[in-house]
């Protein structure tokens, strides 16, 4: 069954992996994050994230022979000069953390550089999509969007899916979690392409080791069941009003934690009511870099 065109079915609501994972996580975190608009504070880890896949995005626009460590650590600097003009309000990041912490803080960037170079090499590859933008909408109406990292398309036509993760590789228990991400995409391109991704592949820079999975249609047929499914608990939470918490070790480092019932806060008033498309449709303005790493 093929996924249909934004323009055949009418979109009922929008998912992305990461709003996905936030419902996962706590449904009362999806509210804040979703319906409430709560602006949050740019972290270090985040601030983090986004520099390195910028670097790693701009290295492959140089000629082949020319991706070296020593050139993608030559981008860090301007990179992130690029990124405080685009957003001023990360000049803020390190205000509270003493001297030398932005220093530190860009010492633990370039070692993370260096370490994707021990995992591959660039020079070899000529990636077919970075920074890809896929939406796809399913027979039910509800639209799954998001960026892919990077596809790259074998001379005999397999695709690879890859994702960077600037965090460390999950222990064996959690790796399902870590995938669901990858199968989303490998999902909404198989709806787009008629062809399941051969290979989906997780790069975790923080501590060097890759993770790879080969999907076949039964995973991406169970991960559309796992999508509608979320998506019904999240129109049930919208009609009802009831967004739960669910405390976890995340909680430590939620900017909400302060109005949340678990913690003694009260979360603010609901806003006024709308249709659940236009809810997820005006929290749903995608960047290339979400909070996919924390």
């Amino acid at each position: 069954m093929d996924g249909e065109s934004p323009g055949d079915v009418a979109v009922a609501g929008t998912l992305s992996p990461s709003r996905a994972g936030d419902f996962m996580t706590c449904p009362l975190l999806y509210r804040f994050r979703v319906i409430d608009k709560i602006p949050e504070r740019p972290s270090p880890a985040a601030a983090r994230g986004t520099l390195v896949h910028a670097v790693l995005e701009r290295l492959f626009d140089m000629p082949a022979g020319s991706r070296t460590p020593a050139a993608a650590l030559e981008l860090l600097g301007p990179e992130w000069e690029r990124l405080l003009a685009e957003e001023p309000e990360l000049a803020t990041l390190f205000d509270d953390d003493g001297e030398g912490a932005e220093e530190e803080w860009l010492t633990e960037a370039r070692g993370m550089v260096e370490r994707y170079f021990s995992l591959e090499d660039p020079r070899r590859l000529e990636p077919a999509s970075r920074e890809l933008y896929v939406e796809t909408v399913l027979e039910s109406g509800l639209q799954l969007r998001g960026y892919i990292d990077r596809v790259d398309v074998a001379p005999t036509g397999e695709v690879r899916v890859v994702d960077y993760k600037t965090g460390r590789a999950p222990r064996a228990d959690f790796e399902a979690r870590a995938l669901f991400q990858m199968k989303f995409y490998a999902l909404v391109l198989w709806r787009l392409r008629g062809e399941v991704p051969r290979l989906l592949q997780l790069m975790y820079l923080g501590n060097g080791e890759i993770l790879r999975y080969a999907p076949d249609e039964a995973d991406l047929r169970a991960t559309e069941r796992k999508v509608e499914a979320l998506w019904k608990a999240i129109r049930r939470a919208m009609d009802s009003g009831e967004w739960r918490a669910r405390t976890s070790r995340l909680c430590d480092w939620c900017d909400h934690k302060q109005r949340c019932p678990s913690f003694g806060g009260t979360p603010p008033p609901l806003p006024v009511p709308v249709p659940p498309a236009r809810a997820t449709e005006a929290a749903e303005q995608l960047s290339p870099r979400e909070t996919d790493d924390l």
